[in-house]
């Protein structure tokens, strides 16, 4: 060989010796015919005697997919396998990996290959704990908002506690959102439209959100949003410079929540309800800061919803009395403790027909009651707005509407003429939430043997303009032959103008309006406007809460087709209004049954 081959052939083979990866060439066996240092130092401690004659029976252990790798192979020549990661055990006892090897094999010729080795322990690792903080990061995040979850909200919290306990000047606050009517929109428009919904929620508060001075100026740091699951949302507002900045962002949030959402090319409306727990407030630990925040954000929905509420230690004894009567309530749905009572419904115009039936025996509505063992009769405006927050509205109103057909059914049978024409029954925004409700109804109906058409079921206002799901619940129900009136018409936002929009045969005005009735001139002009206006409509009206004959006197005068009220009788239990209904009761004595009381309040 020429002395410069020589000298190239020399630096070639100190280069692959120098190699900072391990070359080795061997048989298509694996019978080792050139090893580089590297590839020795990698390997020998997979050798259990200390010899490397063949790669393939050094790997055997590690590695035993090898062989057959090759193999397989048929071309002349090119890449048998790339990167092949192989866990290296620690010791000679295989006991636990702290070293990975990768191996890639080329096939040269028909018979050789040329195995690369190189160890990427280092790479391995970094790979790991790439994925770790991923994992953890994707943990500690809510897939469908992008917002730091619940665990997170919960350590931001916790670490402004201990922040405001070391640092007396420290200013924070939480805030507990919750959306208004949230499953209206699950419901009308489906669960892909509530998630979009609640997406677009978390993008206003991340792009909107910013704490501002009265003078337009960024206050403290810009503050966390997360989401705790559901429709609920925390806000943390931290290092604030005076406690009273959280009115301004809360209002701010309030506003920006408070826009339509466009999904679909339909736009939702949505408010929310938020709760605020002050720094001087969290007393305790994370856990107890949210608890307080979420019981400020349900007196927000009981006051109206679409407001914040700031904490006041007070709530939490409103909130146990809450839970006790929640309690009592499940037990007394079990133990019989409810019954009903009837007040009976006149009618005020002159018949047209002489051989109409009695004036009296227009109709009554039913009255759910509660019985308690220690406190005694509880008045429904104690219990029935419970009834709706913990989902027993449905039992309830159930056990009331049973009860009452049946009864109804039997006065027919046993007072014949005298017997009242028609029952009403009032209805929850959560019984009409309820799919299996017109089905309850029906079913109702056919055990009693009531007729459909004596049934009437009443709505307030604000229910009756519910959106598309209660207004299809609500058709539902007119097809099952029974008819709907509007309560307590008058309380709520919607005009006369709006009259002819509501489902419902029969309207009955407030007894805020009937009280006036007498003395202001201006609630008669009410009064005789809703009174045509229904009539247009062929609908009847019904005035309530008609204490006095005066009062009575002049709703009759401004066309009122019929009352109800304590003037004519007060809520009666079953067996006291059929004598009531034949001329044996006193129309203005209490019920001589220990079963109805004087609170005319009705489910719900």
């Amino acid at each position: 060989m020429p002395a410069e081959a020589a000298a190239a052939h020399e630096r070639l083979m100190q280069f692959l010796y120098r190699a900072p990866i391990g070359l080795v060439e061997t048989t298509l066996d694996g019978t080792i015919e050139m090893i580089n240092p590297m590839s020795a130092s990698l390997l020998m401690p997979l050798s259990r005697d200390g010899d490397l004659d063949n790669l393939f029976v050094a790997l055997r252990t590690v590695a035993p997919q090898l062989p057959d790798m090759v193999g397989a192979y048929e071309p002349a020549s090119g890449s048998v396998c790339e990167s092949v990661r192989i866990p290296l055990p620690a010791g000679r006892d295989f006991d636990t990996a702290t070293q990975v090897l990768s191996v890639s094999i080329l096939k040269l010729d028909e018979v050789r290959l040329m195995a690369v080795v190189s160890d990427v322990t280092l790479e391995v690792q970094r790979e790991q704990s790439g994925l770790a903080r991923r994992l953890d990061a994707a943990a500690r995040t809510d897939s469908l908002t992008r917002m730091p979850n619940r665990a997170v909200v919960r350590d931001l919290v916790q670490r402004a506690i201990e922040r405001g306990r070391s640092e007396p000047s420290y200013q924070f606050a939480v805030l507990f959102i919750n959306c208004d009517r949230f499953k209206q929109i699950n419901d009308s428009h489906g669960h892909l439209a509530g998630d979009k919904v609640l997406g677009l929620m978390a993008d206003r508060m991340r792009a909107k959100l910013r704490l501002r001075d009265r003078g337009n100026r960024t206050v403290g740091n810009e503050p966390m949003a997360g989401r705790l699951g559901g429709d609920e949302f925390v806000v943390l507002l931290d290092d604030l410079r005076s406690p009273e900045d959280v009115h301004s962002a809360a209002q701010r949030l309030l506003n920006v929540l408070g826009q339509p959402y466009t999904v679909a090319a339909q736009q939702l409306h949505l408010t929310v309800s938020m709760g605020v727990v002050l720094r001087a407030q969290a007393t305790g630990d994370a856990d107890a800061a949210l608890q307080d925040a979420s019981i400020a954000m349900v007196e927000a929905k009981r006051a109206g919803g679409a407001r914040y509420v700031v904490f006041e230690p007070s709530m939490h004894e409103r909130t146990a009395r809450r839970g006790e009567v929640e309690s009592d309530l499940r037990r007394a749905l079990t133990a019989n403790q409810l019954f009903v009572v009837y007040q009976p419904v006149v009618a005020l115009q002159t018949p047209t027909s002489a051989d109409c039936l009695p004036a009296h025996a227009a109709g009554v509505e039913a009255l759910v009651r509660w019985r308690h063992p220690t406190r005694g009769i509880v008045p429904p405006v104690e219990f029935i707005g419970i009834a709706e927050e913990c989902g027993m509205i449905g039992a309830v109103g159930e056990f009331v509407l049973a009860t009452a057909c049946h009864q109804f059914v039997q006065w027919q049978r046993s007072l014949g003429r005298l017997a009242p024409r028609l029952l009403a029954v009032n209805l929850s925004r959560g019984q009409l939430g309820d799919p299996g409700f017109v089905d309850m109804v029906s079913g109702i109906l056919r055990s009693s043997g009531m007729q459909a058409a004596q049934l009437q079921l009443e709505i307030t206002e604000s229910l009756a303009a519910q959106d598309k799901s209660v207004q299809d619940r609500l058709r539902d129900l007119k097809m099952l032959g029974l008819s709907l009136a509007l309560d307590d018409f008058g309380t709520g936002y919607s005009s006369l103008s709006s009259l002819h929009q509501f489902p419902v045969s029969t309207v009955k005005i407030d007894r805020s309006f009937v009280s006036e009735a007498v003395s202001s001139a201006h609630h008669r002009v009410l009064i005789e406007a809703t009174v045509r206006v229904a009539a247009s409509l062929g609908m009847a009206t019904v005035a309530e809460g008609i204490e006095t004959q005066a009062q009575a006197d002049r709703v009759k005068q401004l066309g009122c087709d019929k009352g109800q009220g304590y003037v004519f009788a007060r809520p009666l239990s079953a067996v006291d209004l059929a004598l009531w209904l034949v001329g044996k009761v006193d129309p203005s004595a209490k019920s001589t049954s220990p079963l109805a009381e004087e609170n005319p309040l009705s489910v719900p």
